[in-house]
């Protein structure tokens, strides 16, 4: 009788044996895997930096700020403040200007002018003296010069010659429509005086080849700002005025220039200047 006692055991011994050898392998699994890392997220990119604003960037915003001076509109901050431009504009495109008396002073406006005797041509661009301008009074402390620069024709965004053609039934010559958009070039009391014109003009002579006199452009020439804008107390960086309420306002930005240059037609660099 002790036989088949024997032989019902033996499975059950055998599947005790097993059961402990899977809850061993699964134990040393447990213990041998370790748990996934945990989810991250990922990287966010660097935000990309505004875009240069253009010569019709700020044609653009000083039309805004005409209308919100115009309109009675609070002293609110704008967005511009630190973005940085390049301006490139015409001028010369009706041919040459009379000479300028050498104590004449500045209108921030390029030109052209004949050499003597018409050999050599010679570019220039006097900054305005803007220290005293109603525009800039109470700029702010800082600011211990300000040298202006017209962008020309505001009502032209494009950066070349105008193309339209004068009345031809006009008796005489036109004077050209006031200035009323530019950027204000300032200087702080603890920067660089290299910088700063002083009343000097920013001036190229342009020869021709060999013996040959120079030639009259046909496009005209390019003048070139390029720097960054800055900010009057107010936290804007145009600041408008007009005598009256029928007049077009005039508005300035405030801006640090780090470089001028004269270019030709074609977008060829004939001279530069950068500060210190």
């Amino acid at each position: 009788m002790l036989e088949p006692i024997a032989i019902r055991r033996l499975p059950v011994v055998a599947l005790a044996a097993s059961g402990l050898i899977m809850t061993a392998c699964q134990g040393e699994s447990e213990k041998t895997t370790p748990p996934p890392p945990p989810a991250t997220e990922p990287d966010a990119a660097p935000a990309a930096p505004p875009p240069v604003l253009s010569r019709a960037d700020l044609i653009q915003a000083a039309e805004a700020a005409a209308s919100a001076y115009a309109a009675g509109g609070g002293p609110d901050r704008d967005s511009l403040s630190g973005r940085r431009f390049s301006v490139r504009q015409a001028f010369g495109c009706q041919g040459p200007a009379p000479v300028a008396a050498e104590d004449a002073p500045g209108d921030g406006l390029g030109r052209w002018s004949w050499g003597a005797e018409r050999k050599t041509l010679r570019l220039s661009l006097t900054p305005g003296d803007w220290t005293q301008s109603a525009l800039i009074s109470g700029g702010s402390a800082d600011w211990e010069a300000v040298e202006g620069f017209w962008l020309n024709r505001p009502w032209l965004r494009v950066e070349g010659c105008p193309a339209g053609q004068g009345d031809p039934l006009a008796s005489g010559p036109v004077a050209p429509s006031p200035q009323t958009v530019g950027l204000a070039a300032v200087h702080e009391q603890d920067s660089s005086r290299l910088g700063r014109r002083n009343g000097r003009a920013y001036s190229f002579v342009v020869r021709g080849e060999g013996d040959q006199p120079a030639v009259a452009p046909a496009g005209g020439y390019r003048l070139v700002l390029e720097g960054r804008l800055t900010a009057f107390a107010d936290g804007r960086a145009f600041r408008c005025r007009a005598s009256s309420p029928d007049q077009r306002p005039v508005c300035i930005a405030a801006a640090q220039i780090d470089r001028v240059a004269f270019e030709d037609a074609a977008g060829a660099v004939l001279s530069e200047w950068r500060p210190g």
